[in-house]
């Protein structure tokens, strides 16, 4: 009996090792047809957006050059071609464990930011990188001794004007001249309209030491700025030939710009037609768009605003900025009170600071609370006015970036 007892226990033991195998086999099977069928089903979205990408332009070239070359259904389906963090699409194939990003350039003849050498590439099928030489920084053309005081923006566009595009542009020349201790006085938009375009650059510039203009300098018929500048300065229009150089330099690995008919290529080359005794000044090592300079204070930039952004503070240099003890300090102060119940004291507190250079301001929001900007010279000064008023008016200090945030909130 005991050794039938041994048999039974060892026959029901190779029994429930057959049945625990055939179950592990069979889920096995269940999943790997599963995985077969995700993996079908992510081939085929695969190309469907893949082939969205390729029609829209959003990839860049080097990750088209990937896209072509074959690989295996595993690594394909491991590619990844969306993110959440940029609403215009980055290209980014990975293969292994190399990751290898391309962001879409701000501007469609710009290279990406991270591009140093020129005529160097990292990999087959990777654009070259650039190293244009900047301009050198010429002789102050305000007169030596003599620094930026008043600054206005002239914003060029129809788009602007019927609420297609928003102006992000003007917002941040205010805090660029903020921030450098410049006077902004205006911020003027005008229409695609040469005879608006003249009659403003020429009083602007009569009045105020900086003007920047932003837009209409692209390749399209309503591009009108450099014609109406030209116009407005009394000068011809001529190609400048290091611009036409570096924006071939920078497009020659493009197909499309290969295949372009002379029509095509006369309307990229506008965008290398300035007045003729304009200053040219090359202001990043890869970004073939000068900014062109009139009458020692007028600046043309591009309307894309990241293009803008970069090309106003690689400007910087080029400027004569006020020294930094003529640059204000600002401290904001929140409190939860009603606009109209801290009115008298801030009348009061601006007429007792006033012959100081001291600025009061205040700004609702909406059901929130108001804050309160002190501006002024003397930083100390400042400070020492803010505590007082955030006593009177049981607030609070609060800093630039936690202003900005709190705003952009609400």
């Amino acid at each position: 009996m005991l050794v039938e007892g041994v048999h039974c226990n060892s026959t029901a033991k190779q029994l429930e090792h057959r049945r625990r195998t055939t179950t592990v086999s069979a889920c096995l099977h269940t999943w790997c047809a599963t995985q077969r069928q995700t993996r079908m089903q992510h081939t085929v979205v695969r190309n469907l957006q893949v082939g969205r990408l390729h029609r829209s332009g959003l990839l860049s070239q080097p990750a088209r050059a990937r896209l072509s070359t074959p690989t295996t259904l595993w690594s394909r389906s491991r590619a990844t071609f969306f993110t959440k963090q940029h609403p215009r699409i980055p290209a980014r194939a990975m293969s292994g464990n190399a990751t290898t990003t391309h962001p879409v350039p701000a501007d469609p003849s710009a290279p990406s930011e991270k591009r140093e050498n020129q005529g160097q590439a990292t990999g087959v099928g990777e654009q070259p990188k650039w190293n244009f030489p900047l301009s050198p920084v010429p002789a102050n053309p305000l007169g030596e001794g003599r620094y930026i005081k008043t600054a206005a923006a002239l914003v060029i566009g129809d788009e602007i004007l019927n609420g297609k595009t928003l102006d992000r542009n003007s917002n941040y020349f205010a805090r660029y001249c903020f921030e450098n201790g410049i006077d902004l006085r205006r911020i003027e938009v005008v229409p695609d309209e040469e005879d608006d375009i003249v009659e403003a650059a020429r009083r602007l510039v009569k009045n105020f030491d900086f003007v920047i203009t932003s837009g209409g300098i692209g390749p399209t018929h309503d591009d009108i700025t450099y014609a109406s500048l030209a116009k407005a300065f009394d000068q011809p229009l001529e190609h400048h030939q290091e611009t036409l150089r570096r924006m071939a330099e920078m497009t020659r690995h493009r197909a499309d710009m290969a295949q372009q008919t002379p029509e095509q290529r006369a309307a990229r080359e506008r965008m290398a037609l300035f007045p003729r005794d304009a200053e040219v000044l090359f202001i990043a090592p890869d970004i073939w768009v000068p900014v062109v300079r009139l009458a020692g204070k007028l600046c043309v930039f591009p309307g894309i605003p990241r293009l803008f952004q970069r090309m106003l503070d690689g400007l910087t240099p080029f400027l004569p900025l006020p020294p930094p003890s003529e640059r204000p300090f600002r401290q904001q102060i929140f409190t939860a009170l009603p606009e109209s119940s801290i009115a008298p004291y801030l009348t009061e507190l601006q007429a007792r600071t006033k012959d100081a250079g001291v600025r009061v301001g205040s700004y609702p929001m909406l059901a929130k609370g108001v804050y309160v900007s002190l501006i002024g010279r003397e930083a100390e000064q400042v400070r020492g006015l803010a505590e007082e008023v955030a006593q009177r008016l049981q607030g609070r200090l609060v800093s630039e970036e936690e202003a900005r945030k709190e705003k952009s909130a609400l």
